[in-house]
Formats: C-alpha cells, sequence, structure tokens
C-alpha cells in the first residue's frame, strides 16, 4: 500500500538521497535513555530524556518522508510494517516477563490494573489509559505503575501511524497547489507546531497531570524534529558555532532535569529547554572537530549504547520497581541503583541480541509484502491472551467474596466487644484482588448533573417510599467514602443520602485550585436551594505523622454559610493517612505485623484541633470515629478480621458498613432526631 506523488512536486535533486549514517544521532539517543534511567533510578526525578526521543523521531521521519515523496511514492505498508518490527518484539518481551513476575511479586490488588495497563502498552494507548485511570507518573515508587512508561513508547506508535498520512496529505495539496514540497510541509508542520505548543502551554497550567501524557501536547516536538531536518541544509552555520551549538546542547540536556521539575512543569513551554538542546546537537552534526560535542556522542560505547537504549528503557522501569518491591523501599541507594542499572542494562543486550535482531531479519517478517503485520499480530496474541486470563482470574477472586455479617466477622465492633482484632480461623475481608473497588462508587442511574451547573455532579441514595429526611454529604473523597456506611441507614430509617463530591476538593473557601474554588461557590448555593435536613462534611484534614491535623478557616467559612441559611452540619474528624499502604503491608507481612500499623500518639493527638475554636458556628456537630480505627496505642490495618484501608488514606466500603450501626446512632444523637418514627440500629 503506497501513495504515487507526482515528480513535480520534489524540491532539489539532493533530496532523494538516502542520508549517511550520523553516529553522533544513536550518541545522543544514548545520552536522552541513560539521563531517563539515571534520573528514575538515582535521583527519583524525571530528566527531560523523552522530549529528546520525540525530537529525533521526528527528525528521522520527517526526512524519511520528505525524500519519498521527492522520489514520488510514500509507502505506508512497508513504513509501518517497519515500525511493527521494530517497536514490537523488545516491548511485548518485557510485558511478558513483566506480567511473569509481578504475578509473584505484586500484591494482588494490584493485579488487575496491571493486565489493564499491559494491554494498553502492547496496543499502543497506555498514554490515553493512565489519563484515564488519572495516574500519577511521579507517585511513590511503591505504587507507580509497572508500564507507565509505556506512555512515550504509545505515542510514538501513535505519531508513527498519524505522520506518513499527514505528509502524505501536505504532498497532495502542493501538487494541486504547484507548490514545493519542502516549503508546504515546513508550513504545515510550522503550523502544527505552533498549535501543538500553544494548547500545551494552556493545558499544562490548567491540568498538568492530563497534559502530561495527553498525545496533542506533545506532537509540536516531533514537528520541531521535522522542522530541523526540512530546513537543517538551508543554512551554512559555520563550524564554530556548530562546535559551540554541540556543547550548549549536550550541557542543556543533561542539566535540564536537574535544573526544572521536569514533572509538574512538562510539557508546556518549559519542554522547549531539552528539546531546543537536542535541536543544537542535531544542527551541529559532524564538526570533524577533536573538541565537537559530536566527537563524545560518536565514540563507540555510547553509539553502542544507542542501538541499546530502546531495550534499556524498556527494562529499566520494571526492574526498578520489582526491586523496590520486593525490599520494601521507597528509593534505592547508590550501589543497589547500579545493580538495577546493571541488570537493566544486560537484558538490554540480551533483548537486543536474542529478540530484536532475529525479529527484523525473521524469514516470516522478510518473506512477503505483509510479513510485518502477521509477525505483528502472532506476536501480540500472548501478550493479549495472557494479559486476558489474567484479569479473568484476578476478577474471579476478587468476586470471592462473603459478607461479613454471614461470618460473624464484627469489623469496627470488635475494638469495643473485648474480641481479637484478628481471628485466624475466620477470613480477612475484602479479598484482596478487591481492593480497587472498595471505594463506595455511585451508577450512573443514581447520579444527575445540575442543571446550574454542568460540572456539579450530584447522586442520590433513595429509600423505598417518600424520604423522611435528606442528608447531603459534600466534599472530596474522604468525606465520600462515608456513603458506605449511610447506605444501610438509607432503608432502616428512610433517609435521602445525597452525594456531592469532588476528588481532592474539600468543602472550603480557601481551596489551592481555582477549579476547586469554583465548585465549591456552586455546590454551597446547590446546597442552600436544595434545603437539607443536614449536611455531613469532613471536620479536619492531614491527619498524619507528626501530629499535622488541623481545621482549615474555609471550613469554618463553609459552615457559617450554611448556619446563615439554617441548615445543621455533622462534621467528622478525619481519619489517618500513611506513606505506606497498610493492606498491602498485611499481604506481605501479615496482619499481626508490627509495622502495618500506625502509632495512634504520633496520628491522633487527644484533643482534634477543632475543640480549640473559638468560631464555630452554633449549627455545627463534630463526631470523633478515632476510637474505630485506633484502639489506645495503635491504629490496626486489620480490626475484626476486615482490612481497614483499600491504599494509604481511604477506609474500605466493608469496613465502613461495620461502622454504618456506631455512625448511625451517633447522627441521630447530635441531629436529635431520636423521635424519627423510622426505626434505628439494634442498640
Amino acid at each position: 500500500m503506497s501513495v504515487p506523488l507526482p515528480p513535480r512536486v520534489s524540491a532539489d535533486p539532493v533530496s532523494t538521497r538516502p542520508r549517511k549514517f550520523r553516529p553522533e544521532l544513536q550518541g545522543l539517543r544514548a545520552l536522552a535513555a541513560l539521563l531517563v534511567v539515571v534520573y528514575h533510578v538515582w535521583l527519583d526525578r524525571v530528566s527531560g530524556g523523552v522530549d529528546v526521543f520525540f525530537v529525533i523521531s521526528g527528525f528521522l521521519i520527517t526526512g524519511q518522508l520528505y525524500r519519498a515523496g521527492c522520489r514520488g511514492r510514500i509507502e505506508f505498508r512497508r513504513m509501518w510494517g517497519r515500525m511493527l518490527t521494530r517497536l514490537l518484539p523488545a516491548a511485548l518481551t518485557v510485558l511478558l516477563v513483566t506480567m511473569a513476575v509481578a504475578v509473584l511479586v505484586l500484591p494482588e490488588h494490584r493485579w488487575m490494573q496491571t493486565a489493564r495497563e499491559v494491554v494498553a502498552s502492547a496496543l499502543f494507548f497506555e498514554n490515553w489509559q493512565l489519563v484515564a485511570d488519572s495516574a500519577d507518573y511521579f507517585a511513590q515508587h511503591s505504587t507507580a505503575s509497572l508500564t507507565q512508561h509505556f506512555w512515550s513508547l504509545s505515542i510514538q506508535g501513535q505519531f508513527y501511524l498519524v505522520w506518513p498520512l499527514l505528509v502524505a496529505m501536505v504532498a497532495l495539496l502542493a501538487r494541486r497547489a504547484g507548490w514545493t514540497l519542502r516549503r508546504s510541509l515546513v508550513a504545515a508542520l510550522a503550523v502544527t507546531f505552533a498549535l501543538s505548543l500553544a494548547y500545551s502551554v494552556w493545558l499544562t497550567a490548567t491540568n498538568q497531570p492530563l497534559a502530561y501524557f495527553h498525545s496533542a501536547t506533545r506532537v509540536w516536538e516531533f514537528a520541531l524534529g521535522g522542522l530541523t531536518a526540512l530546513t537543517i541544509d538551508a543554512v551554512r552555520v559555520p563550524r564554530v558555532v556548530r562546535i559551540v551549538c554541540g556543547w550548549v546542547g549536550v550541557l542543556a540536556l543533561v542539566s535540564c532535569g536537574l535544573v526544572l521539575q521536569v514533572g509538574t512543569v512538562f510539557p508546556g513551554y518549559a519542554a522547549l529547554w531539552p528539546t531546543l538542546a537536542a535541536v543544537l546537537v542535531l544542527v551541529a552534526g559532524a564538526t570533524d572537530s577533536r573538541i565537537g560535542a559530536d566527537r563524545f556522542l560518536s565514540a563507540r560505547p555510547l553509539v553502542r549504547m544507542g542501538d541499546l537504549s530502546y531495550a534499556l528503557y524498556l527494562w529499566h522501569w520494571p526492574i526498578l520497581l520489582f526491586f523496590l518491591t520486593t525490599r520494601d523501599q521507597e528509593t534505592v541507594s547508590v550501589v543497589e541503583g547500579a545493580v538495577v542499572i546493571g541488570v537493566s542494562v544486560v537484558l538490554a543486550v540480551l533483548t537486543h541480541r536474542f529478540v530484536e535482531q532475529p525479529a527484523r531479519n525473521a524469514r516470516m517478517v522478510t518473506a512477503t509484502p505483509w510479513g510485518a503485520y502477521r509477525f505483528g499480530i502472532l506476536a501480540l496474541l500472548p501478550v493479549l491472551l495472557a494479559a486476558g486470563s489474567w484479569q479473568l482470574v484476578t476478577a474471579q477472586r476478587a468476586s470471592f467474596t462473603v459478607a461479613a455479617e454471614e461470618n460473624e466477622t464484627l469489623g469496627a465492633q470488635a475494638l469495643h466487644a473485648r474480641a481479637p482484632l484478628v481471628d485466624a480461623g475466620k477470613p480477612v475481608l475484602p479479598p484482596y484482588a478487591a481492593l480497587p473497588e472498595q471505594f463506595d462508587s455511585f451508577g450512573e442511574e443514581e447520579c444527575r448533573y445540575s442543571p446550574k451547573n454542568e460540572e456539579l455532579r450530584i447522586c442520590t441514595v433513595d429509600p423505598v417510599g417518600e424520604p423522611v429526611r435528606r442528608v447531603v454529604v459534600v466534599g472530596d473523597s474522604h468525606s465520600q467514602q462515608y456513603i458506605a456506611a449511610l447506605r444501610p441507614i438509607v432503608d432502616r430509617r428512610s433517609w435521602q443520602v445525597i452525594s456531592m463530591g469532588k476528588g481532592g476538593c474539600p468543602f472550603t473557601t480557601d481551596a489551592a485550585e481555582e477549579d476547586c474554588r469554583v465548585w465549591n461557590a456552586a455546590v454551597l448555593q446547590e446546597i442552600i436551594e436544595t434545603r437539607p435536613d443536614a449536611v455531613i462534611t469532613m471536620a479536619t484534614r492531614d491527619v498524619r505523622v507528626g501530629l499535622t491535623e488541623w481545621t482549615p478557616p474555609g471550613y469554618v467559612e463553609q459552615w457559617r454559610a450554611l448556619d446563615a441559611a439554617g441548615i445543621p452540619v455533622v462534621a467528622i474528624r478525619d481519619s489517618p493517612r500513611y506513606d505506606f499502604e497498610p493492606s498491602e503491608c498485611v499481604q506481605k507481612h501479615g496482619a499481626d505485623a508490627p509495622r502495618c500499623s500506625g502509632v495512634r500518639a504520633e496520628l491522633l493527638a487527644p484533643e482534634p484541633p477543632y475543640a480549640g475554636l473559638d468560631d464555630v458556628p452554633p449549627n455545627v456537630s463534630f463526631l470523633d470515629f478515632s476510637d474505630y480505627f485506633c484502639n489506645a496505642e495503635t491504629c490496626p490495618p486489620v480490626i475484626g478480621n476486615v482490612l481497614v484501608y483499600m491504599d494509604d488514606n481511604h477506609v474500605t466500603a466493608t469496613y465502613l458498613e461495620t461502622m454504618s450501626p456506631i455512625v448511625e446512632t451517633r447522627l441521630v444523637e447530635a441531629l436529635r432526631w431520636e423521635d424519627d418514627p423510622s426505626g434505628g440500629p439494634d442498640r
């Protein structure tokens, strides 16, 4: 499959000549890959090296397409076939090995997500999978995804698919308009560069985590490489200037990750730093000088490492995470990091020698025009089948659950029933594989958007018949998690529970993010117009080691606004947050392991911070459930054979369900609803 182009779109005779091998390009690849690895392993930072990969890809592919266009034909089938044989063998090998090792060392509650991301990585949409999952690329290593580094490979795969089509379209338009191909492509790529960069700057400023993985925010980096390929021969740069450009580019690339917090400011205008550094190296080219940067980049070890750079990039991240997971660490020492890098290099050498090279020269690939595609399909099948089977098994393990009451599992009641925290003769609930689903969520049929604010999502839990009371739960996930405790109360007391939540956005007037401030203003107005019988929200935040808990003034301001509207407020003291995942610790070390428990005195002060406030409005009642998360000394990860936490700070829905009678009693007492005609919990 190819697109024939008329000869008159050719710009010059030189354009049809294939470019000679440029060893400094391989050295630049190697340098970028080594920076990615070193920054990840030893510095726990992001280097900007991936952006260099994008520029190099744009430079090489655009040059190839331009020369093909000048010769009169762009062969899509051959180009895409080369892409498959170049990208798939090493990537699929890494994914298969990653799955096999993950089953042995990864906590069970991370299996489903890992399997899902393996599929996304194999099919080149991992960046969008991470966007959908709201992944934090810069999360602690212990909770980071094993395949999240495939986001860049996914964007490259998408680029290789779309870019030839773009060039062919421009070539056809150039023919009709009578323009030269070079000028037409320069104009098209300049517009693409400007639009993508502008969008990247805007989205980075408004939603940086989304911008980091978004394909459209990275297109300008490929376009920059393409513009360099199309214009590099048009200007004669003096040798001395090229020598300076080369070294400035190398030094800028090495220093980028040290000077900039790449993880929080990319890919907006700050990403111009490493990309322009790469352009300087490309412009410098071969200076034939003993002091040129190209002499350094063309050194045999770097050129050889350039051959291994792709496999090294693929291996280093899962090797690092497996090392940290098995050793219960968040970072590595210098020696440990050297071991991780050494193992990654060895695996890269083996992959290049025994996987990549044989795959490119395999008879299946070279025998027929469609051989590369058959090879790609056959190579994908084992990965997709393995990942699909893993998801199926994990789903079955997650569904094998028994209700707490059927097992006489006490959960929260155990702390005050003189019962053991863990009974070895009974199962611990929920199953580890079910932990990712342990946040009480709403079905679409339970939710709607406010007609006055389309970003304000309102969900309800309705009783059978008309509700006697209406209760609004407002705020971030720490308030919304209590929906699990309120659901059983709905039918017992004929309450309607209304959820008005936004992730990462507490009910306050002093939110740091603009979108959270806008949401707070909208949700306050919605509550006042709804006029519920009570509002449930959080009273404190940041219950961490070091007694960091506090009540923000913005909380009190919102309570005061509801007081003016005559609406009662129940403010709940926050539950502890940890710098590790208690449930994961239990999986590794057992429910009785002291290392899996928090120390109460380090997390919770004897008096909550709101006790000392003198400006609390009279409509507020406080509830403190700390005694159901902690005993006198510790905050255990398992109470009454129920896992308390689903991650490092959210309480499992199963545990909150065991707290339901307690929450009900406390709410009724706080709101003085004891005389409700509806029933109540067994006392």
